[in-house]
């Protein structure tokens, strides 16, 4: 599939018309992550931002240094390491490849750079960036809501 293609079928990229769309693309990098692989770490810096293209992805919590909580998992036109386009540019999370994993690559500075000097495509992903974050709080109260009612 070509990049403009899972741009697309990306929440954060839907909105965008297809001019918008082959400037978005252009910026962007395939990667290959195989099982086990980090693509961003709780607490470190990220440098990118990625859209899994096809694959799957865990979320972990880090709880110490040796325990860790899966959380949530994204796969395919899901948005993950969004933390690396907004200041600080810090992982909430730890994010690795549960099964070899094909990506769109973004480095995050450049993509918020291009937000600013293209407003329209700014606000557009945006949206989609807070659509993201919103449908991933909402699964993660549900999950603590059916943990805390089976205690």
């Amino acid at each position: 599939m070509d990049k403009i293609e899972v741009l697309k079928r990306c929440p954060i990229f839907r909105e965008l018309d297809e001019e918008q769309l082959k400037i978005v693309s252009e910026t962007a990098t395939t990667e290959v992550y195989e099982v086990g692989e980090s693509l961003g770490r709780q607490g470190r810096t990220q440098e990118k931002a990625f859209i899994v293209e096809d694959g799957l992805v865990g979320i972990y919590l880090e709880l110490g240094p040796m325990m860790h909580r899966q959380i949530q998992a994204a796969s395919n036109f899901e948005l993950v390491c969004w933390s690396a386009m907004l200041p600080p540019y810090r992982m909430y999370s730890t994010v690795k490849a549960i099964e070899t994993t094909k990506v769109l690559a973004f480095n995050g500075r450049e993509l918020a750079q291009l937000c600013q000097t293209q407003p329209l495509i700014g606000c557009k992903m945006h949206r989609g960036v807070a659509q993201t974050v919103a449908n991933r709080l909402h699964s993660a109260y549900t999950q603590l809501m059916g943990v805390t009612a089976q205690e």
